[in-house]
């Protein structure tokens, strides 16, 4: 990928990450998790959540995806490095380090949601800064991400770059952020179709990212989005949408399948599409099942409302 002449692509290394005390996989399969977390008031509210990371045709995984689960709010993370630059791998676990660093420190349900999606891209975008400050701006680390920030029942969006976040309904696209690229330029002046954008020369340009310039990137944070059961946010690396329509990413929300299942075939779908040239593809969703009434019923006439539940299936 480039960003305006510059090529980049997240390396979220063995090696680096090992030091960090966390063991991550070439080819990270789907997970499957069940949680429920609550809204504002108290009332419990049902999610289901998996992530995938595959290798595709590089050599190394260096893409990072993550669901980080609070009390009161989930936040999925993808972010996509530059491998063209030095530190990529570096550049990757700093930008996800801060990302949970911030979602951390935040008191939740976050007061104002926009506010710190900003200054969490902000921060991240400072610290690859900091750690490239020292190198020639075109070898300084970047990074794409999209962030996805669900609380009470409601979503929002912000990203950097290519990395894209979905929002499906009833087995089909009801929304998707717009990149920060070339090729995204020419989509909306109608010079080419979502179906060329694959194949364009231009594809791998993009114009906004985390590191490099010391200024603000161009970021883009959407407002509130309403939920609906059975709604599906995903977010994910280039790798993932740039082997798939519109149509097979809807399915997602379709299909009766645990989302794990239907996370890895859109995975393995993408990167035979791609072939033999495909990149990391990595992806994290989250199926909004609705408000859990049967505790807050509970819970309000006295009785032991359930625990919040978490079940793990690796697949």
């Amino acid at each position: 990928m480039l960003c305006i002449g510059f090529e980049w692509r997240l390396n979220c290394s063995r090696t680096v990450l090992a030091a960090a005390g966390i063991v991550v996989p070439h080819s990270a399969i789907a997970t499957h998790h069940l949680s429920k977390f609550s809204d504002s008031v108290g009332v419990p509210l049902r999610v289901e959540y998996a992530d995938l990371s595959l290798i595709g045709d590089r050599e190394e995984n260096q893409d990072r995806v993550q669901v980080l689960e609070g009390e009161r709010a989930v936040l999925l993370l993808a972010i996509d490095g530059m491998g063209g630059h030095s530190d990529g791998a570096k550049a990757a676990q700093l930008a996800t380090e801060s990302f949970r660093e911030a979602f951390g420190r935040i008191t939740q349900p976050v007061f104002d949601p926009i506010g710190f999606l900003h200054l969490a891209i902000g921060r991240a975008h400072l610290r690859l800064v900091t750690l490239g400050a020292r190198l020639s701006l075109e070898s300084r680390p970047r990074a794409t991400c999209a962030l996805c920030l669900v609380q009470d029942d409601a979503a929002y969006f912000a990203h950097v770059g290519d990395s894209r976040i979905y929002h499906l309904r009833n087995g089909a696209v009801r929304e998707r952020t717009r990149d920060h690229s070339h090729v995204e330029l020419l989509l909306q002046e109608g010079v080419i179709t979502e179906e060329e954008i694959a194949a364009h020369p231009m594809r791998n340009f993009v114009e906004c990212c985390l590191g490099g310039d010391t200024w603000l990137p161009g970021m883009t944070i959407t407002r509130q989005k309403r939920l609906q059961p059975n709604d599906v946010l995903m977010v994910c690396t280039d790798g993932l949408w740039s082997g798939l329509g519109d149509d097979s990413i809807g399915r997602l929300a379709g299909d009766s399948e645990a989302l794990s299942g239907g996370l890895r075939r859109l995975g393995e779908q993408s990167v035979r599409a791609c072939g033999p040239y495909s990149d990391n593809t990595s992806a994290a969703a989250l199926r909004y099942l609705g408000k859990d009434t049967a505790a807050s019923a509970g819970s309000r006439t006295g009785k032991a409302a359930d625990k919040p539940q978490r079940k793990v299936v690796a697949r």
